[in-house]
């Protein structure tokens, strides 16, 4: 299975190819995609990504996770997430999100099993 390409992305909406939705935020993986609703984990800017945000596209199977902060970079990513990613055995990119899709979308282009969390707002 491959990760699905970002086909759009602006503030606020993403859109997913092959999904007939558009998102705010996303989880993405090989094989599929899904909103990301902050509300399940009680998520918010500070203190920000959350393990339980990410276990779910590691449990795909990913071997990197692109971790997209927000237009603004307002979406903090602290250091006990990016241990957990890596106790998983996944490696881990935090950038923008106008920079974490494009790095997504040619990892995924190049055949790599790679998933992503991102917030498209601040």
């Amino acid at each position: 299975m491959t990760s699905p390409e970002i086909s759009s992305l602006s503030w606020g909406h993403m859109k997913v190819k092959g999904c007939p939705s558009n998102y705010k935020d996303c989880k993405v993986w090989p094989g599929g995609s899904r909103a990301w609703d902050w509300r399940e984990t009680g998520t918010d800017h500070v203190p920000g990504v959350q393990p339980c945000d990410v276990e779910e596209v590691l449990m795909k199977g990913v071997d990197m996770l692109v971790i997209g902060q927000g237009m603004n970079k307002a979406l903090q990513v602290p250091p006990s997430t990016l241990d957990f990613v890596k106790q998983k055995g996944s490696d881990v990119l935090v950038l923008q999100t106008e920079k974490a899709v494009a790095e997504y979308n040619k990892m995924a282009a190049g055949g790599a099993k790679v998933g992503g969390v991102f917030h498209s707002t601040c």
